[in-house]
């Protein structure tokens, strides 16, 4: 494999050649080389010999190199004699203009058969942002602008290692996932096709999948089945349909489905013709849409019937197709009339500058949701980083109860490109039904968010026990925290099937834990996969120490572009800022503390809604708890306690009796107001906003739907 970049420098030929032949600096200069030292003695020229190292990971990849071409100031090349397969060159260049055009090359080859090409290919685009990484350094010491590097900033310095040995590691996982098999030469030519044609975007996976899969089930939902040939046609001919309606590349459309094939076919189609698109929240209210999409500015939007009035403002003096209907006359076009209508050849690929992006919003849970723009990634190795940790293989069939338009369950969704996964869904989630669909679909992985989780243990154990779900192998969660008792209680019931992702729409995934992990330590969030960088700040910006609470940062390859409404997550090294506090114990797991922004100061003690939220859910009676701080004029900051009870529960001064005598008295609740159920939104975050309004409305003098504390459990004991 052989990559190449280049870099042009505003210095002489002469003055970059003094610090590529500077061996000494090396592991500095050089992206991911923890070692480059002389094994002859002999520092110069054609002939010494270098023993290299680089990091990746915990592992250590090692080659003895020769240097093979020295001709001062404009070319130096090495290879390896013994170690990992590579060749590298320098070539320094004058240009017109009397700046230097500097290229760096490197080719190598990793070992392993099938296995070391496939490891080739994956490693390809990581190795050349190792190289971009170099020159962007050369650059800055022969400028003289610094490079910014110490020995305090592990961000840059981790992120920037040499992938060739993740790359093999990316193949054995995807071998044991079984998505490197021996295909006839004419699907695995039809396979690369599809690659390089479109990409790493959806309509690449269900091109290959339609080239290895033709006849076999793409995706199953309340309308019956599609195989991946049909939908390969279908969605040719959306495509061509959409651009015949005017929607070009570059143009960006918003999308408003439920769980069904409507979602995955639009998806495919409006990556065949090159759009960005904006998922918009089934959940969301008629003005916050209207909100969204003044901001974002969609050409057109997609949305199933059932959400015109909500659609009303949001839609107008813009073009609108319909994906899911029950009405059999509709005021706008539909899908399936752009299918039979449309042009069933493929069609032309879109330019690379305006390859399909998405545009995930935020939760929302603290204000008005941003949207969050992600390019596809570059390499399919975060891919390796999951299939790693959750166990997932090609061919399987998927039951995707999380939401489509939600990060979770869209990442659920790219992942069944890559695997060439059979998508089972169902527009609204119902415990049981959830359950039903897994029994008959003998379903392996069902992704969901813990809320879902919880609704499915309450219901009676003789309806859970009627459906066999012992086909499942994968449970995986995200998208809120996952109590430690409820993942017990869970995997009790199913199997040791559970796996807990931790992350956020900006920064992807920070940690995942498996079931030994949450059986290990429950409430835990797991440990970092490979490839992701996990650090532990305090306000200034320094790691703090293991145990020590702090504020998480994160880095790898998936992490966000930035809000499309303008800014940014803050940035340290490298790594951007979750937004949440935690800290690492001794075995390097993740716990989640709460929000950066939900930290209350009581009375100069600093305090963590969520720890408190944990010990009062897990007493008897108490079915959820949310816990948010609120203004006092003694403490300056106090905690106000939200309960849902179930068969009596605990009483506001048992809940406060626990509190201080597991934790301490500062973290003791001002108040306990007791809810029929806690505002949520469509994937089970608890809006605080909504209770801290509730709050503010109650100082004001206004009146809540509920009664608060004694009052209504004495009203609630008297029914």
């Amino acid at each position: 494999m052989r990559v190449e970049e280049q870099i042009v420098v505003s210095a002489s030929m002469e003055d970059v050649w003094k610090v590529i032949e500077d061996f000494d600096e090396y592991e500095r200069l050089l992206a991911g080389i923890t070692r480059w030292e002389s094994e002859d003695r002999r520092r110069r020229g054609q002939g010494a010999r270098y023993q290299i190292r680089m990091e990746v990971g915990s592992a250590q990849v090692g080659s003895l190199v020769e240097i093979v071409e020295w001709d001062p100031p404009c070319d130096l090349a090495w290879t390896s004699i013994t170690g990992l397969d590579q060749r590298g060159r320098w070539r320094v260049r004058e240009q017109d203009d009397g700046r230097t055009r500097v290229s760096l090359r490197l080719r190598y080859q990793a070992p392993g058969g099938l296995l070391g090409l496939v490891s080739d290919r994956v490693a390809s685009p990581m190795i050349r942002g190792n190289l971009r990484e170099t020159l962007k350094r050369i650059k800055q010491a022969v400028e003289g602008e610094g490079n910014g590097m110490s020995e305090n900033t592990p961000g840059l310095a981790q992120r920037a290692v040499t992938y060739a040995g993740r790359g093999i590691h990316a193949a054995r996982t995807f071998y044991s996932a079984g998505m490197i098999t021996v295909d006839r030469p004419d699907r695995f030519l039809g396979l690369i096709q599809a690659l390089r044609k479109w990409g790493n975007t959806p309509a690449a996976g269900y091109a290959a999948a339609a080239v290895r899969y033709p006849d076999e089930d793409a995706i199953i939902d309340e309308l019956g089945r599609l195989t991946f040939a049909e939908v390969e046609d279908r969605t040719n001919r959306m495509a061509n349909a959409f651009a015949d309606a005017g929607i070009s590349e570059g143009d960006q459309v918003g999308l408003m489905c439920r769980n069904h094939r409507g979602f995955i076919e639009s998806t495919v189609a409006l990556s065949k013709v090159g759009c960005t698109v904006l998922y918009l929240n089934t959940a969301f209210a008629g003005p916050q849409l209207a909100e969204v999409v003044k901001r974002e500015k969609p050409k057109a939007i997609i949305y199933d019937e059932e959400f015109t009035e909500l659609l009303e403002d949001a839609g107008k003096r813009r073009k609108r197709f319909i994906a899911w209907h029950d009405s059999d006359k509709t005021d706008d076009p539909t899908l399936d009339e752009l299918i039979e209508q449309g042009d069933p050849s493929e069609p032309v690929p879109p330019s690379e500058e305006n390859e399909y992006r998405a545009v995930i919003l935020t939760s929302g849970t603290t204000g008005t949701p941003k949207g969050a723009s992600r390019s596809q990634p570059t390499s399919i190795l975060p891919a390796a980083a999951m299939l790693d940790r959750i166990p997932l293989k090609a061919r399987e069939r998927s039951l995707i109860a999380a939401p489509l338009f939600h990060s979770w369950g869209f990442t659920h969704f790219t992942f069944s490109l890559l695997l060439s996964t059979t998508i089972v869904l169902q527009r609204k989630f119902d415990p049981e039904q959830t359950l039903a669909g897994i029994a008959q679909y003998r379903v392996q992985s069902c992704p969901m968010v813990p809320v879902m989780v919880q609704r499915i243990m309450q219901l009676p154990e003789e309806t859970r026990r009627k459906y066999d779900t012992s086909s499942l192998t994968s449970v995986a969660l995200s998208g809120s925290a996952l109590p430690g008792e409820l993942a017990i209680k869970f995997m009790d019931a199913f199997g040791d099937v559970l796996q807990n992702l931790y992350g956020s729409t900006e920064v992807a995934w920070a940690a995942i834990a498996t079931a030994q992990d949450l059986r290990a330590a429950p409430g835990t969030a797991g440990k970092p996969p490979i490839g992701t960088i996990l650090r532990i700040y305090d306000d200034k910006g320094r790691e703090v120490p293991q145990g020590e609470t702090g504020r998480i940062f994160v880095g790898n390859e998936m992490m966000f572009e930035g809000y499309t409404g303008g800014g940014s997550k803050e940035v340290i090294d490298g790594l951007m800022s979750s937004g949440d506090m935690g800290y690492l114990d001794e075995e390097g797991r993740l716990f989640v503390t709460g929000r950066d922004d939900e930290m209350i100061v009581s009375g100069g003690e600093n305090v963590f809604p969520h720890e408190v939220e944990d010990l009062i859910a897990k007493m008897p009676g108490v079915k959820e708890a949310a816990v948010i701080g609120v203004d006092d004029e003694q403490f300056g900051q106090r905690l106000k306690a939200y309960v849902v009870t179930e068969n009596g529960g605990p009483s506001e001064d048992d809940i406060k009796s626990k509190v201080k005598s597991d934790l301490a008295r500062y973290k003791v609740p001002r108040e306990v107001e007791f809810l029929d159920e806690l505002p949520r939104n469509a994937t089970g975050k608890v809006l605080k906003k909504e209770l801290k309004k509730r709050h503010e409305g109650e100082e004001d003098g206004g009146e809540g739907d509920e009664k608060s504390s004694e009052d209504r459990k004495a009203e609630k004991a008297g029914k």
